[in-house]
């Protein structure tokens, strides 16, 4: 894992985990995050220890490839990208995430797993809350398959087909 100084210049997109809860998640997200270009962040506390066996097993040797930073509070990623720039995941959320525009340098941010992200932090923007829309049965996607999605919509957007 590289621990790369954060670059709002570089058009690249970012994903940011806020107290991630399951370490084989983040392996997933890291190693997806690797295959979009993307750097992830993570915002402690985690709940597992980042060389956990759990999420080298999920990122495999996709990891060493991977920009990643882990900061104590969001606010730190808000100082560096600007809280413009970020795209709030939340089921509570009632725009999809397929109809805003995404720009090089945008953060996409998902919550804890057990809890999504706090209602103080989405009443902070609201019009920057996205969600993926799921059938009613289900409660929320799985972690790493809600960044994958978003992600590949991103990239889908500012790359082209």
């Amino acid at each position: 894992m590289r621990d790369d100084p954060p670059s709002i210049d570089r058009p690249r997109l970012h994903v940011i985990l806020v107290e991630p809860e399951i370490a084989a998640n983040t392996g997933a997200i890291g190693r997806t995050c690797v295959a979009a270009g993307a750097m992830l962040w993570l915002v402690r506390p985690l709940g597992f220890h980042i060389d956990d066996r759990h999420r080298r097993r999920a990122g495999l040797d996709y990891w060493e490839h991977l920009s990643c930073r882990v900061v104590d509070h969001l606010d730190e990623v808000v100082a560096a990208l600007g809280r413009d720039r970020l795209w709030s995941f939340s089921t509570k959320a009632r725009v999809s995430y397929t109809d805003v525009d995404y720009q090089p340098g945008d953060g996409l941010v998902f919550g804890p797993e057990s809890r999504g992200l706090p209602d103080s932090w989405l009443s902070t923007r609201p019009d920057r809350l996205v969600r993926i829309p799921i059938r009613p049965e289900a409660r929320s996607l799985n972690l790493a398959n809600a960044a994958a999605i978003a992600l590949f919509e991103a990239v889908r957007q500012i790359c082209g087909p």
